[in-house]
């Protein structure tokens, strides 16, 4: 007779999941302020996303991890299948539809968990050494890294493939990477950026950067740092709150949500907000730094990286302080697809603290779900 062992959850890290549930009601709360129908989506997404969560969270992930190789294939396969059979939209490439149901999925999404794992799985089985990977290590992991950047940059969707070029390396430089590829890999991206700016960036994203650079801000940005501007100390009230109400303020529910967030709270909400992510941040990079266990360690890390990366881009964009590129703040943004994302990520994380145990549990003769 199998039962679940209630012990087993004193492993499980609580604290992360109490710095996600304030993100997610104030992000319901100013979705629902700005479009009420979109907030009713978005609570469909949590719904779903927190089923998944816990359907993830009870997958014997360890004693399956033969699968994880199959599961990072299966994904490459459907970025090649983009190339081959993908719809379009807007001049981009990166859909695929479902026959019978008139849905299409986009499978860069699904590859970022699909990439952590592989990961975790490689490392967990070869450990660095020492002194961090030699090339040979090195070259056999950033070859699992740029496969699917190159698939998902040919899209074309720069951003999604600079997420986890970001996220893959910044796993192997954690970990442990010999000093001297560390400098090989620094002198060789300065010299490359501008031989991929005049021969590999398409005229839009050049046109992005370009307008970064310029005196004058985009429309875009201007709206958002009137918003910003507007907010003060404290914020307005939903009725004073013009650039949202009066829909000055492009995409305020997705892209620009932070603007919209300092327009509504002031200085103060957005210090709030912040703050939350810092701690998230910090205390998933404590799991992995005081972890031995390598699936824990990069999980944990990659997780860490991913949101400090999208926060960090998505306020800089908000503000004029980087090109205004389509990545959402994290667990915030109005989307389902992102947030399930980060759910489905957690979810693994949590069960590979929780179960981590579970060998000891089984010898006392209690049976877990595991």
């Amino acid at each position: 007779m199998w039962r679940f062992d209630k012990s087993i959850l004193t492993q499980f890290d609580f604290f992360s999941i109490i710095l996600i549930i304030p993100l997610v009601i104030g992000s319901h709360f100013l979705i629902g302020e700005a479009v009420p129908a979109l907030a009713q989506k978005q609570l469909a997404y949590v719904g779903v996303a927190s089923l998944t969560f816990i359907g993830v969270f009870f997958l014997p992930i360890r004693r399956m991890s033969w699968l994880i190789p199959l599961i990072y294939w299966a994904n490459i396969g459907l970025l090649f299948a983009v190339e081959f059979f993908g719809h379009s939209r807007l001049g981009a490439q990166r859909w695929i539809d479902i026959p019978f149901i008139n849905a299409t999925i986009q499978p860069s999404e699904f590859v970022k968990p699909a990439l952590i794992l592989m990961l975790a799985y490689l490392i967990h089985k070869s450990p660095p050494p020492l002194q961090g990977y030699r090339l040979k290590e090195f070259a056999k992991l950033s070859f699992y890294i740029l496969l699917p950047f190159f698939l998902i940059a040919k899209e074309p969707d720069l951003g999604t493939a600079l997420v986890l070029l970001l996220i893959g390396y910044g796993v192997l430089f954690f970990v442990g990477i010999y000093w001297k590829i560390l400098a090989a890999i620094a002198i060789s991206a300065i010299l490359f950026m501008p031989i991929a700016y005049q021969f590999i960036l398409h005229d839009y994203q050049k046109v992005r950067i370009n307008d970064f650079l310029s005196e004058k801000p985009s429309y875009h940005v201007q709206q958002s740092i009137i918003a910003i501007g507007s907010g003060g100390w404290t914020g307005k009230s939903k009725e004073e709150a013009t650039q949202t109400q009066m829909k000055f303020l492009p995409i305020a529910t997705s892209d620009f949500i932070f603007a919209f967030v300092v327009e509504r709270t002031g200085f103060l909400g957005a210090f709030a907000l912040i703050i939350t992510y810092a701690v998230l941040i910090l205390h998933l990079l404590s799991l992995a730094i005081f972890n031995k266990d390598y699936y824990i360690k990069v999980v944990s890390a990659s997780i860490s990286f991913m949101i400090f990366i999208y926060m960090g881009v998505n306020i800089s964009m908000t503000i004029g302080y980087a090109p205004v590129v389509g990545v959402p703040l994290p667990m915030f943004s109005y989307g389902g697809s992102s947030f399930l994302n980060f759910m489905v990520l957690f979810a693994i994380m949590q069960n590979l603290i929780t179960f981590r145990y579970r060998d000891m549990y089984d010898n006392r003769g209690t049976k877990s779900f595991l």
